[in-house]
């Protein structure tokens, strides 16, 4: 199958293709899944930045769009994750680790002092 016009076209508005840009390197490709769509050569990935431009062209927000991409492929598909109560544990558990981890230090180091 041919790729879609706006795979590897660019937005004849810079400023339009600029907020398409952003959003394609955040986005994940699901095929390759360490990759952006931006940077990925899959045909999955093509098809998601012709999406992408053609919202953005017909005057859709970039935000908009990312939730209508995480609505329809879930929320892994982001490179940024929305806090809800799902995700809470992951952005949580480095910040509960680091408190431990200092209340510790701090214990360990006042004993060393007398």
């Amino acid at each position: 199958m041919p790729k879609a016009a706006l795979a590897d076209t660019q937005l004849p508005d810079p400023k339009q293709e600029a907020a398409a840009k952003a959003l394609m390197e955040s986005v994940r490709c699901l095929v390759c899944q360490g990759q952006s769509i931006a940077d990925s050569d899959a045909e999955l990935a093509a098809d998601m930045r012709a999406m992408i431009r053609d919202r953005v062209q017909k005057g859709e927000k970039p935000e908009d769009i990312r939730r209508w991409l995480i609505a329809r492929y879930g929320d892994w598909v982001s490179y940024k994750p929305v806090l809800d109560a799902a995700t809470a544990p992951l952005w949580l558990a480095p910040l509960i680790l680091i408190s431990v981890g200092l209340w510790l230090a701090r214990g360990r180091f006042r004993r060393r002092r007398t």
